[in-house]
């Protein structure tokens, strides 16, 4: 007996998880601006694994009673793959994330935050202001960030400035614009999957004797960052203080 429907569902399968990986990692291919491919992963990725997954159940059943070993495999592979289509969303609702405020510009010096000199608002799909949000941005990144904090190192300014550099390298950020003598730098950094681009600046200082780091991590786009920015932050500081 002809297992059609199970190989049919088996390409359909393979066909979503290409179609979605395509949507993931299309601005990385150059495809689309990352808002495109978030939108459409938001969009299409339930409804594509929905749909895969219902396929394979139904191609079980009916090979389940048809007696057909073949296309019973077939279509237990195409629900497997639409339960793991499903997965985050599954993990979501069972593990439902932190709630992170409406924010997207974290910084580790809430009072006087590094300043941009040379990146600006003409920087490329920028629809958020590198102007910092004040007291309100400040008390909502205390509440739901608290441990984010300057840097405060025993090695002199100098060498403190040239570690961060090293960090921000590491880091795979861009380096925009850097100055030895002021001790700072701006750079770009781009989240992993949808490639967001926001925007980063380092500033070292002396203090009663102490070397200290500060970081801001702004997002282009976006009112809430989901917590990129602050879990960026909290990376550099990681592997500043390894």
């Amino acid at each position: 007996m002809k297992s059609r429907l199970g190989s049919g569902a088996v390409a359909l399968a393979i066909f979503a998880v290409f179609t979605i990986g395509v949507m993931m990692f299309g601005a990385r291919l150059g495809l689309w601006q990352p808002i495109v491919g978030f939108g459409l992963v938001r969009n299409y990725m339930n409804p594509i694994a929905y749909a895969v997954l219902g396929l394979g159940i139904l191609g079980v059943i009916y090979y389940q009673v048809v007696k057909n070993h073949r296309g019973l495999g077939k279509s237990l592979f195409t629900a497997v793959v639409g339960i793991a289509l499903l997965a985050p969303t599954l993990y979501g609702t069972i593990n439902p994330p932190v709630r992170v405020p409406p924010i997207h510009d974290i910084t580790t010096n809430t009072t006087n935050p590094p300043l941009f000199q040379v990146l600006d608002e003409s920087r490329e799909g920028a629809k958020n202001t590198l102007v910092y949000g004040g007291p309100e941005v400040a008390a909502f990144q205390q509440q739901a960030y608290p441990d984010i904090a300057p840097i405060f190192s025993d090695t002199s300014p100098q060498a403190a400035f040239k570690e961060a550099l090293r960090v921000a390298k590491e880091m795979g950020w861009d380096i925009v614009a850097e100055d030895q003598t002021a001790l700072r730098f701006e750079a770009s950094a781009k989240t992993s999957v949808y490639q967001f681009v926001d925007d980063v600046v380092v500033a070292v200082s002396s203090v009663e004797g102490k070397s200290r780091v500060d970081i801001r991590s702004v997002s282009r786009i976006g009112r809430s960052d989901r917590g990129v920015n602050a879990e960026r932050i909290r990376t550099f500081i990681r592997l500043f203080e390894k």
